[in-house]
């Protein structure tokens, strides 16, 4: 008689756990405010999952207190919506829901966005600072914490609950030692958290179709800020088996990652709308987290609420990492649905 299968030892990692550590930090910052912080979100397309997106937004900031308005506007207005929602003292934070033109144009009405409202952090001197890893507005008096894209940092928002940032390490070294996977290199998402994860200390592989890049703070981080090294000739087999941390989020519903290439024990995030890793990658990762949605979203509250003047007209500066939580408790119990997550 043959022995009972053991069961997987992955444990699936239910964001809406990290949502919610995130959500304590941010009711606690709206009790300081005379009023709650208005979000206006613009959309100037005909994509249901932009439209989704904003719904999402919108019953999230309801819910925990933030006033939130959709304005739908055409492409031939939304230039003109923005500059007034600058000028409009009503406003707090400002999302425009991408693509509109899926050209340069988009990248323009990027920069239009006033910094003070930029809650996706998009615009140029937010981008500059990330890429050259200044992480304040103000690096001299370091009141003013810069603001970074909304689902790059609910990805960090999420290793540092599961403690892969080490805290005995200075920060901005906390990655040291781990060897990350980025599949995907847009401009929105993949590299800005490449960049985001090798200034923090890790050795990053981002990979896209059109190869393979080495972003590090090279041998033993001595550089100030990340550089990025074209791998000439490597593929996803040559650098996956060597990542402890493997991140996905290629927007394709065919794609699947090669759970055969995953080391022992890796720990694998899904940040794209679709499923990214098949059921089989439970028989190798030891964690596992299928979605990250619910994190972005309060992660843009994050954001907003850090960009909302207080009574005394400070700004709030939120340095809390998510050193003492406990990450065992968000493991998904028998009968547990992903979905939920």
């Amino acid at each position: 008689m043959s022995a009972p299968k053991s069961s997987t030892s992955c444990k699936v990692m239910l964001s809406k756990h990290v949502a919610n550590v995130l959500l304590e930090e941010v009711q606690e910052g709206l009790k300081t405010l005379e009023k709650p912080p208005h979000l206006v979100g613009f959309l100037a397309n005909n994509d249901p999952a932009a439209l989704m997106y904003a719904q999402w937004t919108q019953k999230t900031c309801e819910e925990y207190g933030f006033r939130y308005s959709l304005r739908e506007v055409s492409r031939d207005e939304i230039e003109e919506a923005i500059i007034a929602a600058n000028a409009d003292a009503d406003v707090d934070g400002i999302i425009v829901y991408y693509p509109i033109f899926n050209n340069r144009q988009d990248q323009y009405l990027q920069q239009i966005v006033d910094i003070s409202k930029d809650v996706e952090g998009l615009s140029h001197q937010y981008i500059f600072n990330m890429y050259q890893n200044i992480r304040y507005l103000d690096p001299e008096t370091k009141r003013q914490k810069c603001i970074l894209p909304c689902t790059s940092l609910a990805n960090i928002k999420i290793l540092e609950y599961l403690n892969i940032y080490n805290t005995i390490l200075p920060y901005g070294n906390r990655l040291h030692g781990h060897t990350i996977c980025v599949v995907n290199r847009s401009e929105v998402v993949g590299r800005p958290l490449a960049a985001l994860l090798a200034n923090d200390g890790a050795c990053v592989y981002s990979v896209d179709i059109t190869g393979i890049q080495k972003f590090t703070r090279g041998e033993g981080l001595k550089n100030r800020r990340h550089e990025v090294v074209d791998m000439e000739g490597a593929t996803l087999k040559d650098v996956a088996p060597l990542c402890d941390v493997v991140i996905s989020g290629v927007p394709g519903d065919k794609y699947k990652f090669d759970t055969s290439l995953l080391r022992e024990g890796a720990v694998c995030i899904n940040f794209s709308s679709e499923k990214n890793f098949g059921p089989e990658v439970k028989e190798k990762a030891s964690i596992f987290v299928p979605s990250i949605g619910k994190v972005t979203i309060v992660v843009l509250l994050r954001n907003l609420l850090t960009l909302t003047p207080t009574p005394n007209n400070q700004r709030l500066v939120q340095n809390r990492r998510m050193d003492n939580v406990k990450p065992a408790a968000a493991t998904e119990r028998p009968g547990t649905l992903e979905a939920n997550s």
